[in-house]
């Protein structure tokens, strides 16, 4: 893993590409979010961060005398998204994303969703509405870069990764310290999958991530990412083979050892699991869809 970057520093990261740190480390964004500069002028900023006075101004020193055509958000989670309004006031950049919040939803999570029973929305921005949205394909000019925006679904219903030659900012779809967390209905299993495939599938080399170092190997990592989660699921019908269950007590039981504090994310992920293999007709749930509804197997 690469030598942590001390936030607020500028570091060149690819051709053309610059990287600075914001200072909001946690369990759930590793050293704290990336946010990326892209040209010279006009620049692209990739995902301004939290709404932090030291790392507006970080972006804008960096920044400099040029002009921001554009403000790329890969999805509407707050770490991403919160010093989005004070950077656009501050440099009249307009703000790109693939929708509000919900855009995106499948049918069976905007279900979900409008029940509210299976819970979720951790870190939401609720609020955010970007001035353009940016359809899957759609690419930006700046200072004669393409960038093209690709919807990748499955941590957030909106996210979008970023292609840019041969490097993707990949947001938190691929992260090379850990797999994402899926919590429905913003996560979705089997979009993530989906989404996974559609990356593979692309020519990009190296991924720079919303959080954490670069991924140098991108391909392997999906590779992985994809398996992983294929145990999982090997996992949870393991158990659901023993006896019926919840998504707490699955998550108990196969994150044996994770840290207390961190269980309740693995509850979500469980969940998120047990809802595609419940759209599957692999297993039932006896009743409305929540972490504490008891699932059979079919």
């Amino acid at each position: 893993m690469d030598d942590r970057p001390e936030p607020g520093k500028v570091e060149t990261v690819a051709p053309g590409v610059r990287r600075i740190l914001a200072p909001n480390p946690s369990p759930m964004t590793f050293w704290g979010t990336n946010s990326y500069i892209v040209g010279d002028d006009p620049v692209a900023v990739v995902d301004p961060g939290p709404d932090d006075a030291s790392h507006l101004q970080a972006l804008l020193d960096a920044i400099g005398g040029a002009r921001v055509a554009a403000i790329l958000v890969t999805h509407a989670h707050r770490d991403h998204t919160a010093l989005v309004p004070a950077l656009a006031a501050a440099t009249g950049g307009e703000i790109l994303a693939f929708g509000p919040p919900e855009t995106g939803r499948s049918p069976v999570m905007d279900r979900l969703a409008a029940s509210g029973s299976v819970g979720g929305g951790e870190g939401v921005d609720a609020g955010f509405d970007p001035d353009r949205r940016l359809a899957d394909g759609e690419a930006v000019w700046i200072c004669g870069i393409s960038i093209e925006a690709v919807h990748t679904p499955g941590h957030f219903p909106g996210h979008l990764s970023f292609a840019a030659g041969e490097v993707l900012f990949s947001g938190d779809h691929v992260m090379a310290w850990s797999t994402t967390l899926i919590s429905p209905p913003d996560g979705d299993v089997a979009a993530f999958l989906r989404s996974c495939e559609k990356l593979a599938g692309r020519s990009e080399r190296r991924y720079l991530p919303g959080h954490g170092p670069p991924v140098r190997a991108p391909f392997e990592r999906i590779a992985w990412l994809v398996a992983h989660r294929r145990e999982r699921e090997a996992q949870i019908l393991a158990a659901l083979a023993r006896s019926p269950g919840t998504a707490e007590d699955f998550a108990a039981c196969i994150y044996a050892d994770l840290e207390p504090h961190l269980l309740p994310a693995a509850t979500r992920n469980v969940l998120a699991h047990l809802i595609d293999l419940s759209t599957r007709k692999v297993v039932v749930a006896a009743g409305e869809i929540a972490p504490d509804t008891l699932f059979r197997r079919t």
